[in-house]
């Protein structure tokens, strides 16, 4: 992301209504990127690694973090070189489908002591199977949550003007989005997450990248997504990188976007996260329905928020909880781990993304 002034911060996965959602791969369709996959156990020293990569790198980079864990990295994505360096264990499984070409592996298993681990391996099989139960036990509140929330999507949408909100989108197109001779390219990422710290939301980064900020308050999600949608085909149109943050809760739907050469955001602002921003355009969304459109419908969307909220309180419990069972995890890990040798895996990694320093 060759716009980055500050290191900025996102989520590249989340559990969501179908389970964990993974946007890694689509790293690969950067051109030109090279994809450096991290492969060891937990708390071998990975996000540790990438924390010193990031500190390394003499440019700004995008820490990408777990949205199991939000104060350990999963990856680290470089302007340059135009690389990432990628944790690709699971969940979020990655493996090289370009080897050397496009993805090496880094891998750190030689680094464990295996006698070390089998002497320990009832417990470790123990707390691998309760971290993931715990987190299917979180999947099914988010998932039920989601159900919710799409029901009270969908009372909203019936009520919206469509016609009227395709012009209006036009419009703030034509405002904020000159035509360029360039080609459209799209980069995908997740602003926000379930996780054990609640729902937590990078409002960092949206300082970071967008001085411009158009809000979008939209309580019942039936608007904001199609306005965002119809400006992020109008920006790709137009010949801009867009950055797509899509919602966790919501499979495939637009919840932010960013155009970094504008140093613009369209941003949606609801129960969830409150958009209060300097300087701030704001789009209420009941202007693309009738007045009282809702009515007679707001204590069944009253009690979709508050049932959401409830469930989404219960899957981050779920998630610390795992979490704390992880911790435990990776101190079996810890034990065994030879971390001079990670040290030295990370001096080489260093070297042949900066070269010697």
């Amino acid at each position: 992301m060759e716009y980055l002034k500050t290191n900025v911060d996102f989520f590249l996965g989340a559990v969501g209504p179908g389970g964990f959602r993974s946007y890694f791969s689509d790293l690969e369709a950067q051109p030109g990127r090279k994809l450096y996959l991290l492969k060891a156990g937990p708390g071998c020293g990975k996000s540790t690694l990438m924390r010193r990569i990031a500190a390394s790198s003499p440019l700004p980079v995008e820490r990408i973090h777990c949205s199991s864990d939000p104060d350990s990295l999963d990856g680290v994505i470089l302007q340059a070189p135009s690389a990432a360096v990628l944790d690709a264990t699971a969940p979020h499984v990655l493996e090289p489908a370009y080897p050397g070409a496009v993805q090496q592996v880094v891998d750190l298993y030689h680094t464990m002591d295996p006698q070390r681990l089998r002497q320990e391996r009832l417990q470790i099989i123990a707390l691998f199977r309760r971290c993931k139960s715990l987190q299917e036990r979180a999947a099914q509140y988010i998932s039920t949550a989601a159900g919710l929330l799409q029901d009270s999507r969908r009372t909203a949408l019936a009520t919206l003007d469509e016609q009227k909100m395709r012009a209006y989108a036009a419009r703030l197109a034509m405002r904020y989005l000159p035509s360029t001779d360039r080609e459209g390219r799209e980069e995908v990422r997740l602003l926000s997450a379930v996780t054990p710290k609640g729902r937590l939301v990078f409002f960092n980064t949206i300082e970071a990248l967008a001085k411009d900020k158009v809000v979008f308050h939209d309580q019942y999600g039936g608007a904001a997504p199609l306005l965002l949608a119809m400006l992020r085909r109008h920006a790709l149109e137009r010949g801009y990188h867009v950055i797509t943050c899509r919602c966790p809760l919501q499979q495939d739907a637009v919840d932010h976007l960013f155009i970094p050469e504008r140093n613009l955001a369209f941003l949606t602002s609801n129960h969830w996260h409150t958009m209060a921003f300097d300087g701030q355009k704001n789009i209420h969304c009941t202007r693309f329905a009738p007045k009282d459109a809702l009515r007679g419908r707001k204590k069944r969307l009253r009690f979709n928020q508050r049932a959401a909220q409830e469930l989404l309180d219960q899957a981050s419990e779920a998630q610390r909880q795992a979490k704390a069972s992880h911790d435990e995890l990776e101190q079996y890990y810890q034990n065994a781990v030879d971390f001079q040798e990670v040290d030295k895996m990370g001096d080489r990694l260093v070297e042949t993304l900066f070269g010697s320093r």
